[in-house]
């Protein structure tokens, strides 16, 4: 019976053994000049940095993020009505609720929700 030292042991160089294999199998010897550069955005990290950034793409990335963390704060409230008193979540609820949709309407009156004019 193998003891737990030797069970520790066994499965460290057995590890090791196949981190060593799998690195020396997986090696590249072509290394192109697009596959090692770092992807950033679309854009190409060789030329000036002060390009011109799209203002719309960072509004609809904006939105897309409030609106995000509004679900996920929406998710709870049927679990919460179980065990919170039922007007004061129905209230608490039907204000947040109106919050969202006016945020919503108010976007889409600002034509922020539009990608291209």
């Amino acid at each position: 019976m193998m003891t737990v030292t030797t069970a520790a042991m066994v499965t460290l160089i057995l590890s090791a053994t196949i981190m060593i294999l799998a690195t020396l199998i997986s090696k590249k010897i072509n290394e192109d000049r697009e596959k090692s550069s770092p992807f950033e955005c679309g854009f190409d990290p060789k030329n000036s940095a002060r390009l011109p950034f799209s203002s719309r793409f960072f509004l609809i990335a904006v939105i897309f993020m409030i609106f995000d963390v509004e679900i996920a704060l929406l998710l709870p409230m049927p679990i919460t009505m179980l065990t919170s008193n039922m007007k004061s979540w129905l209230i608490i609820s039907s204000i947040f609720l109106l919050i969202l949709i006016i945020g919503l309407y108010h976007e889409w009156n600002q034509g922020s929700l539009e990608w291209s004019n």
